[in-house]
């Protein structure tokens, strides 16, 4: 039996000590069917082993010289992307055939780097706050947190070392950290957005789950338009944003959040506490109505004859979006401008090179019921700048994550520096 590793390793394996693929994926297949039926990562096939067949043959035909970075590498593909001969449902029961479309082109440009489509990971209803019923590896009791649910969880149990997700609010960051893995959401639109299923066009963000930071780093130079891998000279200064933000985040969290910057302290590490994000709830509420308002334009004419098909949850939200006037989008639109420039030009004030802070309020709520709440991710997507989590502890057993956040388009620089800090913040 083939043991799991990160993706990392899993892609030197692979390439360079002439591991079995055939093997290697039947193996893969048996672990699923073992461990998925309790934990519901993956959206079921009537035949992943036959469809995995003729993709190994065609990757094992088209060899030639030497074999690409991420060769026979098995990936999860949230269920909004469209993936060649796969249909995308989207974890509703709207009629799938409305919204097929081009495999997008990053799930192309992974297959062209050598990885396999393991399969599509289940997502809450069209990437929102409706859940599937795919449950932590930590804690079955508890949510892996959505709504990229199914490719945090398939990482977390070494269904498949890299898996793709997408982030509106939260949704790779937080259910990395409540399944204790890394999760990295590049600079906005840095990722190709294609053949995507959009729920906001101003907020969504494509984004990456690896077990380990080389990984991820492998993955992204990739995924990521024009990435140049990089290593950092000397350590980063590091900014705490304090006020309202930082409160939202339960008292246990931010006594771990706090034992981590200690830690990081005694490593060496410079640390900058600001206050930030002072209309906080007010900025909230307009991105809110953002959000909203461009959900209820991409579902306009769906939702006008197939909304009894919608979950609660979704349906509440796209009403509320038929009601958000021009006004109100077009001026949170500028508020989310705003917010970018704003936090760069106190990171210049104050010498800060990443920002950090809990991935989420807390750990994994209990049940399956909710995903958890995004309250400590969405100023960073709203920012459109690189975030990674890195894992940091855990609590009563469950895991909780460390939100890291730098300028834009300086995602090479993050993950140069992600290594560092996630070692002295466990140490």
């Amino acid at each position: 039996m083939i043991e799991p590793d990160p993706l990392a390793r899993t892609a030197e394996r692979l390439r360079e000590e002439g591991t079995d693929l055939e093997t290697y994926f039947e193996e893969l297949c048996d672990r699923i069917e073992q461990v998925d039926p309790e934990l519901k990562a993956f959206v079921p096939e009537d035949d992943r082993r036959g469809r995995l067949s003729g993709a190994l043959d065609r990757l094992e035909a088209a060899e030639e010289g030497e074999q690409p970075p991420l060769y026979g590498v098995p990936v999860g593909v949230k269920d909004i992307f469209h993936v060649d001969g796969l249909t995308t449902r989207a974890g509703s029961a709207v009629p799938p055939e409305l919204f097929q479309g081009p495999e997008a082109s990053v799930v192309s440009g992974l297959r062209d780097a050598g990885a396999v489509v393991l399969g599509k990971t289940v997502t809450t209803e069209f990437a929102g706050g409706s859940p599937g019923h795919t449950r932590n590896p930590h804690d079955t009791d508890h949510t892996p947190g959505g709504s990229s649910s199914g490719s945090a969880a398939a990482v977390a149990a070494g269904l498949c070392p890299l898996a793709l997700g997408t982030q509106t609010g939260g949704s790779v960051i937080r259910p990395a950290s409540f399944c204790g893995i890394v999760g990295f959401k590049p600079s906005f639109g840095r990722i190709p957005r294609d053949g995507v299923l959009p729920r906001s066009e101003t907020l969504d963000h494509l984004g990456l789950f690896t077990q380990d930071i080389e990984g991820m780093k492998l993955a992204a130079s990739v995924v990521c338009d024009a990435w140049e891998p990089t290593t950092p000279d000397g350590d980063p200064t590091l900014g705490v944003p304090e006020g309202p933000y930082l409160r939202s985040a339960s008292d246990r969290a931010l006594a771990n959040f706090e034992a981590r910057l200690e830690r990081l302290g005694g490593a060496g590490y410079g640390i900058e506490r600001v206050r930030l994000f002072e209309n906080f709830e007010e900025t909230d509420e307009q991105r809110t109505r953002v959000h909203e308002a461009e959900l209820a334009m991409n579902h306009g004419e769906w939702f006008e004859e197939y909304e009894s098909l919608y979950r609660a949850l979704s349906a509440e939200e796209i009403r509320r979006g038929l009601d958000v006037t021009v006004a109100e989008l077009l001026e949170g639109r500028r508020a989310i401008e705003r917010r970018r420039p704003t936090l760069e030009e106190v990171m210049t004030d104050h010498g800060i090179d990443v920002w950090v802070s809990p991935a989420a309020p807390d750990t994994a709520p209990e049940g399956i019921t909710s995903t958890g709440n995004p309250v400590m991710n969405r100023p960073w997507t709203d920012s459109g700048m690189p975030t990674v989590t890195l894992p940091a502890g855990t609590i009563a057993g469950l895991p909780m994550g460390l939100q890291c956040t730098t300028r834009f388009m300086e995602g090479e620089r993050l993950l140069g520096w992600a290594g560092r800090l996630l070692e002295a913040a466990a140490a």
